[in-house]
């Protein structure tokens, strides 16, 4: 059976709650299916309308009607800027699999809670108060289309307005006057989708720690040319690093095959031989984990190509935002991170290390301007799909 996309749509109060987190982790870890893309929007209310409007389909069954009656109203009152004409985030995740909609669905969980269990989505992160049979208060956490009808036609408004009104939402968030407002790149590393499970939106959750906001968001294939510029300034620091230690084992090895004893100075020089070739060669194994290939042995015709290994880019804006970000973070070596750090909680090594943080604003912009973080990947996923 063929594949099938579906999508979730984390609603505005979802976001400033910082509840993405927990229903990303929740999303991946029970429907199985794979996360293929994802946008930030901030909808004008040209999309409100074209998506309040497509949210209405049934005509057979009262009571379905009627609920989707209920999320059109929603999509028209909640998704809208507000008194002050500032537009609202909303996050939009795109999955794929067999069976997705239906998938998705059963993960997401009816609007009218049933049960408190926090057995879906729904049941832990929405709302439903009903008073004298009338809906007094819904915030349903996340929106998804009811059927695979609907989620085609769903999908297309969202291609529509992915360039209008999505993308990288520097603007979308009012801060005081003077504040240091910052602007910084987070990648939830490879490690992370070896398969369908909670720990992406594990990351993301302990990251809401900070306060700050999500600003942009992007699945993003990283090919060999991009993650040799991203990691080019490690070259050089692995290289030094790796002198002495290759110096010592290289001494080691020597006098105990050889029975030869070897002076400072030919250590030292041994160092110098061996420590940039080790260097280049745990550089190029950075490479490989982040897109899947050597750069030693990758043909030049594939440098360029998106490459095996996914991960997801995450834009987090606000006061001192590259410092709170690392200091979540946790620094490089798992072992040495502090409790309650992600890479603590989720990094293996210090390659394997769970997420990477940009150090400062600087090597943010020119991190994201490599992995060409506003590039709209959504479009052509959905047009492709639909066509």
């Amino acid at each position: 059976m063929a594949d099938e996309l579906s999508y979730v749509l984390i609603t505005p109060y979802s976001l400033r709650k910082s509840r993405t987190g927990g229903i990303v982790g929740r999303l991946l870890s029970r429907s199985g299916l794979e996360l293929v893309s994802g946008r930030l929007f901030a909808p004008s209310e040209e999309f409100i309308q074209d998506f309040a409007e497509a949210s209405v389909s049934e005509t057979d069954n009262a009571r379905h009607r009627q609920t989707q009656e209920l999320i059109r109203d929603y999509i028209l009152k909640n998704l809208a800027a507000d008194q002050h004409g500032v537009r609202q985030r909303a996050l939009l995740l795109v999955l794929r699999g067999e069976d997705a909609v239906i998938k998705t669905r059963s993960v997401v969980g009816h609007i009218m809670q049933e049960r408190t269990s926090g057995e879906t989505i729904r049941d832990t992160y929405g709302d439903c108060l009903v008073e004298d049979g009338k809906v007094v208060y819904f915030e349903p956490g996340v929106l998804a289309a009811p059927d695979a009808t609907s989620a085609r036609r769903h999908l297309e408004i969202f291609a529509k307005y992915s360039d209008t009104d999505g993308g990288i939402l520097v603007d979308s968030v009012p801060f005081p006057a003077g504040e240091n407002v910052e602007t910084t790149l987070v990648l939830i590393k490879p490690d992370n989708f070896r398969f369908p499970n909670a720990r992406p939106g594990g990351v993301i959750d302990l990251f809401s720690r900070t306060g700050l906001y999500i600003v942009g968001f992007k699945v993003h294939y990283m090919s060999v040319a991009q993650a040799e510029k991203f990691y080019g300034p490690v070259l050089d620091v692995l290289q030094d690093k790796f002198r002495e230690p290759s110096a010592k084992r290289a001494r080691l090895a020597i006098e105990e095959e050889f029975g030869i004893p070897i002076d400072a100075k030919t250590e030292t020089e041994l160092g110098e031989l061996i420590g940039p070739i080790a260097g280049r060669s745990h550089w190029e194994s950075i490479v490989q984990f982040m897109a899947g290939s050597r750069p030693s042995n990758c043909t030049e015709e594939k440098r360029n190509q998106p490459g095996s290994e996914k991960c997801v880019a995450l834009i987090y804006q606000g006061v001192d935002a590259v410092r709170k970000i690392r200091e979540v973070l946790g620094p490089t070596d798992p072992s040495k991170a502090p409790s309650g750090t992600i890479r603590r909680e989720f990094g293996q090594t210090v390659m394997i290390n769970a997420a990477h943080a940009s150090d400062s604003a600087e090597n943010a912009r020119r991190e994201m301007d490599i992995i060409q973080i506003n590039e709209n990947t959504l479009k052509p996923l959905i047009d492709t799909y639909l066509s």
